[in-house]
């Protein structure tokens, strides 16, 4: 589609960033602010439940997550999660320096700091956080950002709290393992407003606020530390809320595709009216088919049915040819139906009978059903195979869909898959969910800190681009992927206080590491620490350029080696100038009959037996205008 086509279906669109901020300690604890992947020291298990606000409501949301019946381990460090984290102990007052980097960037948003900041509770009962709420602060409101020539608003800034991470689902224990390492970490969350009108866009005001957020060199790097959700409705569909987007990249086809499918889920809907199908000709009327599929070839019926299960059925009036629709890539109003069963009944999936006859189902099977349930040509049916009560559950589901269906879009959040679309999460969370946290008090913001955060605000990526062009000689390309880069504020220590060739530091921060990336080398485990320490030893002449990969490689396998030991370790020490003449002109002398024949021409063979030999360990260069000199003389016969 193109922009023309976006707004004629009247796209509208709304982001909301989560970066995790580079703190010390955690938000309202001392632990260490680090996420690990060693093994736990200790594990618990708790139950959690959801309550009623004020008012007397429970949120849809929390109530769907109770419903699901699981309990939860939680993994601990006993040197990184403390009893906070266990809910154990009250939460200690709120971290100051992870307030003062969200104010820092609420001012690079043009946002204004609201007087106090007072600590919320929002009700979060799928296990990742072991209080069932987390705890969320209103740090400032409006501000804008520019893009392309149009003003993107900022609706709120908050600093909240990360959740747990969800480490391994045991659907036999109905048993979710969380890992307490990133419960806590202080993450600020950026809302837009609701002006986005094309999938472009919103990649775009994504990069913006991104590119924002790194030049303060005050927020984690690596897959994970930012997630993006995104709220996207279109006209006469409904707001779908879009969670956990990792990748920028992904963004514009992940706004491409809910356009879609809200489009799609219309069409059904009108062709649903237009069958002249009334809601209350839906009915949640069940049947038991499990003696017509009794001696079935399916092997998931079969499953089924030796465990002691059932096969039931539920007919859905003149959906024939609907259900079996794509409404997505590869996706289908099926594939919603069958994510509702799971999520509800726990089961495995469903049968429709637009994919029928299929897996085993013959047709005479199918032609039975459809008389059981007295199907005309534009009925279908939907089939579940498992334990009676899950099944029941689960075509329970399927029903309430169905009656979606006919409504349009439903209002619901989703999750993002890595090729683009979407599955069902959860309903949308409803409005009682957010209530006063009555352990912390409320924190004034003074002039006086505003001010002193507005001295030190670090220059625009404008700015930037501009410095590191004209004052470190960067190419315009390489200047833009450092304004762009992660690695932007170790960049400019290692430039500014080791006087390291600008050009190499970029080179390496942003090509030669993504390059170890491609080769599959664990780039993680490269710290601020061991870059600056190559780059100290490269100025002192102790490495040489070509030195730095091979030294990162190492890094990248043994993190807790010093540079200093694995040059040592790997014989990467910079080979001295005499050692060098010696090992030039021992190869060149066992090589005379090659430069006498070849002349000029030898000279990148000999080149490549010396790197061979030397790689790592000493500068192409200084080989090259060597070996050009002695061949020189020898062509020349002053030497032989």
């Amino acid at each position: 589609m193109n922009e023309r086509l976006y707004r004629e279906v009247g796209l509208i669109c709304g982001l909301e960033i989560h970066q995790m901020l580079d703190t010390k300690a955690k938000l309202f604890c001392k632990c260490k602010s680090i996420v690990r992947s060693d093994e736990p020291h200790f594990s618990f298990i708790r139950r959690l439940r959801p309550t009623r606000s004020e008012l007397g409501e429970m949120d849809p949301a929390a109530l769907f997550e109770f419903k699901k019946g699981f309990k939860f381990r939680y993994e601990g460090y006993y040197d990184s999660t403390c009893l906070v984290e266990m809910d154990e102990e009250p939460p200690h007052p709120l971290n100051m320096e992870a307030l003062e980097i969200a104010l820092e960037i609420a001012l690079l948003l043009n946002s204004e700091p609201v007087d106090e900041v007072h600590v919320m509770r929002k009700i979060v009962i799928d296990g990742s956080n072991t209080t069932g709420f987390q705890r969320t602060a209103l740090i400032a409101l409006g501000g804008y950002i520019d893009v392309n020539n149009k003003r993107i608003p900022i609706q709120t800034i908050c600093l909240e709290e990360d959740a747990a991470r969800k480490i391994e689902v045991r659907k036999k224990t109905k048993e979710i393992v969380y890992r307490l390492d990133r419960l806590g970490i202080p993450l600020i969350e950026i809302a837009t407003a609701p002006v986005i009108t094309t999938p472009k866009e919103a990649e775009l005001v994504a990069f913006r606020i991104g590119q924002l957020l790194r030049i303060t060199g005050k927020v984690k790097r690596g897959l994970g530390t930012i997630r993006q959700d995104l709220n996207i409705s279109i006209k006469d569909g409904a707001r779908v809320e879009i969670k956990g987007v990792q990748l920028l990249n992904l963004i514009p086809k992940i706004v491409e595709y809910e356009v879609q499918r809200q489009i799609n889920l219309l069409k059904i809907r009108d062709e649903l009216k237009s069958r002249g199908l009334r809601k209350d000709e839906i009915k949640l009327d069940i049947f038991d088919v499990t003696e017509i599929l009794r001696n079935s070839k399916s092997k998931i019926i079969k499953k089924a049915l030796k465990i002691g299960g059932v096969v039931l059925a539920l007919k859905l009036p003149k959906f024939a040819g609907l259900i079996g629709r794509e409404i997505q890539p590869g996706r289908r109003l099926g594939t919603e139906f069958s994510e509702r069963a799971k999520y509800w009944g726990d089961v495995g999936g469903i049968f429709h009978s637009d994919e029928l006859p299929a897996y085993g189902i013959s047709e005479e099977e199918v032609l039975q059903i459809s008389k059981v349930l007295n199907c005309s040509d534009l009925d279908a049916f939907v089939l579940v195979a498992d334990e009676k009560e899950k099944a029941e559950k689960a075509l329970k589901a399927v029903y309430e869909r169905a009656i979606e269906a006919l409504e349009g879009v439903p209002n619901e959040t989703r999750g993002a898959n890595s090729d683009g679309t979407t599955s069902f999460l959860r309903p949308m969370p409803g409005k009682a969910r957010m209530y006063p946290e009555t352990d912390i008090r409320p924190i004034e913001i003074s002039r006086e800190l505003i001010e002193k955060i507005k001295k030190h605000l670090p220059e625009k990526p404008e700015e930037k681009y501009e410095k590191f062009i004209k004052k470190y000689g960067l190419s315009k390309e390489l200047a833009q992927k450092m304004v762009n880069s992660y690695h932007i504020n170790i960049f400019e220590k290692i430039v500014e206080e080791i006087k390291a060739p600008p050009t190499l530091v970029a080179t390496t921060l942003e090509n030669t590491i993504i390059s170890l990336r491609r080769d599959g080398f664990n780039v993680d485990n490269i710290e601020d620490r061991h870059l600056i320490e190559i780059f100290k030893l490269y100025v002192k002449g102790k490495i040489v350029k070509d030195a730095i990969p091979e030294i990162l490689k190492v890094v990248c396998n043994e993190p807790d080696l010093s540079i200093e030991e694995i040059v040592k370790k790997h014989n990467l020490e910079k080979l001295e100038y005499q050692e060098l003449v010696r090992i030039v002109n021992e190869i060149i002398n066992h090589n005379i009959d090659v430069i006498m024949k070849q002349k000029q021409k030898s000279i990148g063979y000999i080149m490549s037996l010396v790197m061979k030999k030397l790689r790592g360990r000493v500068e192409g260069r200084d080989v090259n205008t060597l070996i050009r000199e002695r061949i020189k003389l020898i062509l020349e016969g002053k030497i032989y």
